[in-house]
């Protein structure tokens, strides 16, 4: 595995960034592909893209910055200009600007929500595998037949077995994908998909944690990914409640609705 692909004079192409490339567009493509059969713009798809990846991108390198915020009162200059995320506030990041795009443009957030929710499940599991070229977020030292053993990262320890929790990160996020792809031909409340997405990224999330051996801090005895899962996860159920109950309740209101119409009806007979 190796993080620098190949050089052209002064520049280096790494592959996490081509794999970060192909993550993007193949998130965009998925994305405008379903909109178009669900009656959504494009357009809206883009701008979501565009300022999610910003404020995404911003808000992973603040919450790395909080994670060792000790270190990097030591030397703040050295972590602004190294390679320290934390995807899932990168996460948070990314919802957040998509929420309020779609308040500006006066389009249904939720809408858009639960058609995003695959593409980002997809994103991810493309973006792993940038991680497993470069050897970012390895995994722990392993005997068992699965382990990979770096010999060119940067990051991870070299010429040692370890658990290739990037690759099944990887695969995680593709099934849950398809998952979601699936859920989406059946649901039948706004809120359903992009829900089910935060309950399901949270606990894969959480368990791949612990198997992963790189320094990620800690918060409350938990991986600070951990923590964060706990909060996503408890927010997706509640949210998930909140599709369901929301659901009954319109469903109610119209067999009221239409009860109170047939007594009117008969009313004037």
């Amino acid at each position: 595995m190796y993080n620098d692909l190949f050089s052209i004079g002064p520049i280096t192409v790494h592959s996490y960034g081509v794999f970060t490339a192909i993550a993007l567009i193949a998130a965009l493509w998925l994305a405008c592909a379903r909109a178009k059969k669900r009656g959504l713009s494009d357009d809206i798809c883009y701008g979501i893209l565009l300022f999610g990846v910003i404020f995404g991108y911003m808000c992973s390198k603040l919450t790395f910055i909080l994670t060792e915020f000790d270190e990097f009162i030591k030397n703040p200059k050295m972590f602004l200009s190294q390679s320290g995320f934390v995807v899932i506030g990168g996460l948070a990041g990314g919802v957040l600007a998509a929420y309020i795009y779609c308040r500006i443009k006066k389009v249904t957030f939720l809408d858009y929500f639960d058609l995003c929710a695959p593409s980002i499940a997809i994103a991810q599991g493309f973006g792993r595998i940038g991680c497993f070229m470069a050897g970012c977020c390895y995994g722990r030292e392993t005997s068992c037949p699965i382990g990979i053993a770096f010999t060119h990262s940067h990051f991870a320890p070299n010429n040692v077995k370890l658990i290739p929790t990037q690759l099944i990160s990887s695969g995680l996020n593709f099934l849950n994908m398809v998952f979601l792809l699936i859920l989406a031909k059946k649901a039948k409340k706004k809120g359903v998909v992009a829900s089910c997405y935060m309950i399901t990224y949270s606990v894969g999330r959480f368990v791949i944690e612990f198997f992963r051996n790189d320094d990620r801090g800690t918060i409350l005895g938990l991986s600070t990914s951990q923590f964060f899962s706990v909060i996503i996860f408890t927010a997706g159920v509640l949210f998930l409640a909140w599709a369901i109950l929301h659901k009954e309740k319109e469903e109610v209101s119209v067999e009221t609705v239409s009860d109170d119409k047939e007594e009117k009806d008969g009313e004037e007979v």
